[in-house]
C-alpha cells in the first residue's frame, strides 16, 4: 500500500525547523536583558512591565523589513550582517522618540529552510539586538513553499521599547535658530536597494562592490540615549527610506523647516558613483538614500559643539549640517 502524503512531502519539514530552533538557543541566551522573564519555545514572549526609575512609562513599537538588500546577500551568499539590518531599521525609528528598545521579535519566511543560511540571519539579529541593547524574545520561521522559492526568503522584526512621558521626544520645542546636527552612517543602510541593483552589475556586486553594499546598518542606540541623558534633544530623525525630504519633516512642529548645507560633509564615494552611473538629480539621490547620514538631530545651539565631542567618544562623526528656518515643515538643501 503506497503512504499517504505528509507534510514533509508537501514541502514543510518540521523536524528541520525544531533542529534549527535548536541550534539558535545559544544565539538568543547571548541578547538577554533584565525583564526577560520565561524561556524561548512558548506562545509567547515574557517581559517585566516594571520599569526602573521611569514614572510614567510610555511605550513605543516599531516594525520594518531589510527590502531588496535581501537579494544582494542572497547573490552574494552572505547572510550574517542582514540581520543586524533588521534589528537596525526597528531600533533607530523607537530611538527617535527617545525610547530605550527593550525586546525584539523577527519573523523570518522561506521557500524551503536552509539551516546553515536561517542561522547565520539569527547570529547577525542577536549581534544587532547586543548592538540595541534588546532582548531576542521571541519570533518565527515559516516555511512557505507556495509563496516563495527555494533559496528565496523574507525578514520583518518588531521592535518595543519604553520612554518616560516628560521626556519623550516629539519636536514640539524646535525653535528657529536650532542647529541640525548629522550623524555619519555606515554606508547605504537598507534603503535604495531597487535602484542600486539596477545601476550595478552582478558581477561588480560580488566583487568590487560587495563589502560597502552589505555594509550593515548603523545602530545609533547607545550613543544616543547617552545624548538624551545629558543634553536637550529636541527631534530625532531616522533617514531611511524618503531620505532627507521625507525624514526629517517628520519632526518638524508648525512653521517650521530645516535649510540642509549639502557641503557641509563629505559624501561618500559609493553615493556619488550611483549617481554618476545612473545619471540621477539631486534631489533624487536625497529622497532615495541617506547621502552619508544615518541620524539627524535637532538640538539648541550652544550644545552643538559639545554633542559632538561625546560622539567623538562612541567613535562617530558628526556635522552641523544645518539650522532650523521658518517654513512649512520642509527640507531646504
Amino acid at each position: 500500500m503506497k503512504s499517504g502524503l505528509t507534510y514533509k512531502k508537501a514541502g514543510v519539514n518540521i523536524d528541520e525547523a525544531n533542529l534549527f530552533v535548536k541550534r539558535i538557543m545559544p544565539l538568543i541566551a547571548t541578547t538577554k536583558r533584565r525583564g526577560v522573564l520565561g524561556k524561548i519555545g512558548g506562545f509567547g514572549g515574557l517581559f517585566d512591565g516594571r520599569f526602573e526609575g521611569i514614572r510614567n512609562p510610555i511605550l513605543v513599537s516599531g516594525t520594518d523589513g531589510v527590502g531588496t538588500k535581501l537579494l544582494v546577500a542572497k547573490e552574494l551568499g552572505k547572510y550574517d550582517t542582514v540581520g543586524i539590518d533588521l534589528v537596525a531599521m526597528c531600533a533607530n525609528d523607537i530611538l527617535t522618540c527617545g525610547a530605550e528598545p527593550l525586546f525584539f521579535l523577527d519573523y523570518f519566511a522561506t521557500g524551503k529552510l536552509k539551516r546553515s543560511m536561517a542561522i547565520d540571519v539569527v547570529k547577525g539579529i542577536a549581534r544587532g539586538c547586543r548592538q540595541a541593547g534588546c532582548a531576542l524574545i521571541g519570533g518565527e520561521t515559516a516555511e512557505l513553499p507556495g509563496m516563495y522559492k527555494a533559496g528565496d526568503f523574507d525578514l520583518a522584526g518588531f521592535c518595543v521599547g519604553v520612554v518616560d512621558k516628560k521626556k519623550a521626544i516629539d519636536g514640539s520645542g524646535i525653535k528657529v535658530g536650532d542647529r541640525v546636527i548629522g550623524i555619519a552612517s555606515s554606508g547605504l543602510h537598507s534603503n535604495g536597494f531597487s535602484l542600486i541593483r539596477k545601476v550595478f552589475r552582478q558581477s561588480e556586486l560580488k566583487t568590487k562592490y560587495a563589502a560597502s553594499i552589505l555594509k550593515p546598518t548603523q545602530i545609533y542606540v547607545r550613543p544616543i540615549l547617552s545624548l538624551v541623558k545629558k543634553f536637550n534633544i529636541k527631534g530625532i530623525s531616522h533617514i531611511t527610506g524618503g531620505g532627507f525630504y521625507d525624514n526629517i519633516p517628520r519632526v518638524l512642529p508648525k512653521g517650521k523647516s530645516v535649510a540642509i548645507c549639502k557641503n557641509s560633509w563629505p559624501v561618500p564615494s559609493i553615493f556619488t558613483q550611483i549617481q554618476h552611473r545612473a545619471n540621477i538629480d539631486a534631489l533624487e539621490m536625497f529622497r532615495t538614500f541617506n547621502m552619508g547620514i544615518g541620524m539627524a538631530l535637532i538640538v539648541r545651539q550652544k550644545d552643538a559643539g559639545k554633542i559632538g565631542r561625546l560622539l567623538r567618544r562612541f567613535k562617530l562623526k558628526s556635522w552641523v549640517i544645518g539650522e532650523v528656518v521658518r517654513g512649512k515643515g520642509e527640507v531646504i538643501i
